[in-house]
C-alpha cells in the first residue's frame, strides 16, 4: 500500500528506515509523557537489580593469572622435554660405551686366543741309501751277488763262488759250451757258471736280470740251484 505522505515513496530504502526510527522514537516520547508514573515504576524496578562486580582492573588481574599459568605450563613442558632429551642422550651414550666395551672385549679375546698349534712336520723320509758301487770285474760281480744272496738267505761264500767260476768259464760272462751233451740236446751251458736256460729260469733270483749272460744274475741263480741240490756252492767241486 502506498504512503499518503508526499515524497515518501521517492526516498531510498535507508532513508525509509531512518524515518521509521524517528517515528518510533517520537512515539516513545509521547508514551512517557502520557504515563509518567508507569515509566518511573519501571525505572525503580530496574534500579533494584544488583550490579555485577566487574571492572577493568579485575579483568586485568584475571588475564595476568592466566598468562602466568600458561607460562608456568610452558616452562614445565620445556623442562620435561629437556629431561627426555637428556635421558635419551644418556641412553645413547651408555649404549655406545657398551658397544665399544664389547668390541674391546672381543678384540682382547681374539688377541689372547692361543694360536692353533702348528701341525708337526711329517717326518722326512729317510734318503735312499746310495747304491753300492761294485767293480765291473769278477771280484765285483761276486761281491754284488753275495749281497743279494745274503738278503735272500741263500748260502754261499766268496771262495766257493770264485773257485767254480774260474773252473767253468775262466771268468768270461759270455762263455758258452757247444760240445757237451747239453749242447747236443740243443740247450748249451752259458755264462760264468755255465747254466742251461731251463735251470736258470727255474732258479732265477728275484731282483736280478733275466738275461742269462748277466754276471750277477747268472751267479745268484747258480748258487740258488747249488743250495737246493748240494746245500751250498761251497760243496760243488766239479760239474754240477
Amino acid at each position: 500500500m502506498r504512503s499518503t505522505i508526499s515524497g515518501y515513496t521517492r526516498l531510498p530504502k535507508i532513508h525509509k528506515f531512518s524515518v521509521a526510527g524517528i517515528a518510533a522514537t517520537g512515539a516513545a516520547v509521547v508514551a512517557v509523557a502520557v504515563a509518567p508514573h508507569a515509566f518511573a515504576a519501571d525505572t525503580a524496578s530496574a534500579s533494584s537489580v544488583k550490579p555485577v562486580a566487574w571492572s577493568a582492573e579485575a579483568f586485568g588481574e584475571t588475564q595476568q593469572d592466566a598468562l602466568e599459568q600458561q607460562s608456568a605450563a610452558a616452562v614445565t613442558a620445556a623442562k620435561a622435554d629437556a629431561g627426555a632429551v637428556a635421558v635419551k642422550a644418556k641412553a645413547e651414550k651408555e649404549r655406545a660405551e657398551k658397544q665399544a666395551a664389547n668390541r674391546s672385549t672381543e678384540r682382547k679375546a681374539l688377541e689372547a686366543k692361543p694360536a692353533a698349534p702348528a701341525k708337526p712336520a711329517a717326518p722326512a723320509k729317510p734318503a735312499a741309501p746310495a747304491k753300492k758301487a761294485y767293480a765291473n770285474d769278477v771280484d765285483g760281480w761276486i761281491s754284488e751277488a753275495l749281497d743279494i744272496l745274503r738278503a735272500k738267505g741263500i748260502p754261499a761264500s766268496y771262495d766257493g763262488i770264485k773257485r767254480n767260476v774260474m773252473r767253468e768259464s775262466t771268468g768270461n760272462p759270455r762263455a758258452i759250451n757247444d760240445w757237451d751233451v747239453n749242447a747236443v740236446n740243443g740247450v748249451p751251458s752259458k755264462g760264468l757258471l755255465q747254466m742251461i736256460d731251463p735251470t736258470f729260469k727255474a732258479y732265477h733270483v728275484e731282483g736280478t736280470s733275466w738275461d742269462i749272460y748277466d754276471p750277477v744274475a747268472n751267479i745268484t741263480a747258480a748258487c740258488n740251484y747249488a743250495a737246493d741240490k748240494y746245500g751250498s756252492m761251497d760243496n760243488v767241486n766239479s760239474a754240477y
